[in-house]
């Protein structure tokens, strides 16, 4: 049984081994014939491509030079048209050359003409200058006149007559522009006031007491004048007791001191006991309720007018302008107008209205302190305005409205005419009689000083001065000029409320009789 399996192992073994030549034998064969094919295969594909490269060298060498033909061609053409343009631009070099050769021999021929006839122009002037000398002095010896006089008559008629069309150009453009001006001005200014409708002020300050009978006049001067000189020394007002009936009058220069020294008296009357203490006591109510009232009519006027956020100290001085008063026009009153108006007319023109109220209400605020400081109310006002912190054109406002300083906005303008608005509407201000008749006084002189002059009269309550020129000495056109002259002497030389029409007159007559 062993012997069995060794035999057949090696059988199997001597099997293999003989298959393994087998097959070794077969691939060698099957390989050497597939290599010797695959060679000839690739020697056939080198062949092929040989042949093709060939094939596109040849092509590409004959597109090459057919492309070098064609451009050397096209350098050809164009160095050819080149030339061609170059000998044209030669061509036409030589023309112009040519013509200005001609042209210069042309100029050079004229400039010897101009000199012969600039030479002759020379002589001809010489000769006209002589004849023009001898006329001259031949004028001179006719007319008596030497060229200087002559000059000076022609001057004084060219002058005559520039001053005639410039009084008719004026004539035209005044009326033109007074057409237009005055139609919106009246609107503006006509709205202004029916939207305001502000009463009538002519109020003054009270400076007399009324007595219950002339036996109190004994008790206020009291035993040997002690309750009188106590009153005085408290208020800083004199009491004037005279043979008035059954009335005290009050003397000071301060409104506000004046006010407290009439409550302070009204009280004592009502009270009756009247000594040094009482009066003292009296004197120190009156003041505080005088300065709430300042600070109530202070708060009041900002608040009718629409103005905020005033400092606390120009609210007091506001309050203080109740009992300050211009030409018998009470100075509160007329700012809170002047506010009104200004802030109407700053809406019409499309302005910044509240910068106008504030202007129009603060215009007169220097006259609250006027009899304490020194300086005009402008002056006093711009001080008191910088001093509180109040913008550049509230000052500017406030100080142009009388004229003394430049208007730098539209609403400084709408200022000073809401100002004269107030102050010239009738029953607004009153005036003295003194310095009403000065005021006329001067009016008639500052006209009848002016040249041309016969004589004026002042008319309408000083409103209007009607002038009568000598007509001998001026004519119709230079009335104009007079006017205007008088009208420029009046703004500078006199003050006055609102404004003043001049109206000059030239009256010709012509006489003859019939016999």
């Amino acid at each position: 049984m062993n012997i069995g399996i060794g035999t057949v192992i090696l059988i199997g073994i001597v099997a293999l081994a003989f298959g393994s030549l087998v097959g070794y034998i077969f691939r060698k064969n099957v390989g050497e014939k597939a290599i010797g094919s695959a060679e000839q295969k690739a020697k056939n594909i080198i062949l092929d491509a040989e042949n093709r490269s060939e094939t596109i060298k040849k092509e590409i060498t004959i597109e090459a030079k057919e492309e070098a033909h064609r451009m050397r061609s096209d350098v050809e053409r164009e160095i050819r048209e080149r030339r061609a343009e170059i000998q044209r631009s030669e061509k036409r070099l030589i023309q112009k050359e040519e013509a200005i050769d001609r042209k210069t021999e042309n100029l050079e021929k004229k400039e010897d003409g101009i000199t012969k006839k600039e030479q002759l122009l020379i002589n001809k002037q010489q000769e006209l200058d002589g004849f023009i000398n001898k006329q001259i002095e031949e004028l001179e010896r006719i007319s008596g006149y030497t060229v200087e006089e002559a000059k000076g008559i022609l001057l004084s008629n060219v002058e005559k007559d520039i001053r005639y069309e410039a009084s008719v150009m004026i004539k035209d453009i005044e009326s033109k522009a007074k057409e237009d001006a005055d139609k919106k001005a009246k609107e503006i200014i006509t709205g202004a006031i029916q939207r305001c409708a502000a009463d009538h002020v002519a109020e003054s300050t009270v400076s007399v007491v009324p007595l219950p009978n002339d036996e109190m006049k004994g008790r206020i001067i009291g035993r040997e004048g002690r309750n009188i000189r106590a009153i005085e020394t408290l208020t800083g007002i004199d009491l004037i007791i005279d043979d008035t009936p059954e009335a005290v009058i009050l003397s000071g220069f301060d409104p506000v001191r004046r006010e407290i020294a009439r409550l302070s008296l009204e009280k004592l009357i009502v009270d009756g006991r009247i000594h040094p203490a009482r009066i003292e006591e009296m004197v120190e109510k009156a003041e505080k309720e005088v300065n709430n009232i300042i600070k109530e009519e202070g708060e009041q006027a900002t608040f009718e007018v629409g103005i905020h956020n005033l400092h606390p100290e120009l609210i007091k001085l506001l309050g203080r302008l109740k009992y300050r008063t211009s030409y018998g026009q009470n100075v509160l009153k007329h700012s809170v107008e002047v506010a009104h108006l200004a802030g109407l007319m700053a809406g019409e023109l499309g302005l910044d209205i509240k910068s106008a109220k504030r202007a129009g209400l603060l215009h007169d605020i220097g006259k609250a302190v006027d009899h304490e400081v020194e300086g005009t109310h402008v002056d006093i006002g711009i001080d008191l305005l910088r001093k509180y912190k109040e913008s550049e054109i509230i000052i500017n406002g406030m100080a142009a409205h009388h004229g003394d300083y430049e208007a730098k906005s539209m609403e400084a303008v709408l200022i000073a005419a809401a100002d004269a608005l107030s102050a010239a509407r009738p029953g607004a201000r009153r005036e003295t009689l003194e310095t009403y008749i000065k005021r006329l006084q001067k009016l008639e002189e500052i006209a009848n000083t002016t040249p041309g002059v016969e004589r004026s009269f002042a008319i309408q309550a000083g409103r209007e001065i009607r002038i009568i020129a000598r007509p001998d000495e001026m004519n119709d056109e230079e009335i104009v000029f007079l006017a205007r002259e008088i009208s420029k002497k009046i703004e500078s030389e006199l003050e006055y409320p609102g404004q003043i029409k001049v109206n000059v007159i030239r009256e010709t007559r012509a006489i003859e009789y019939a016999k």
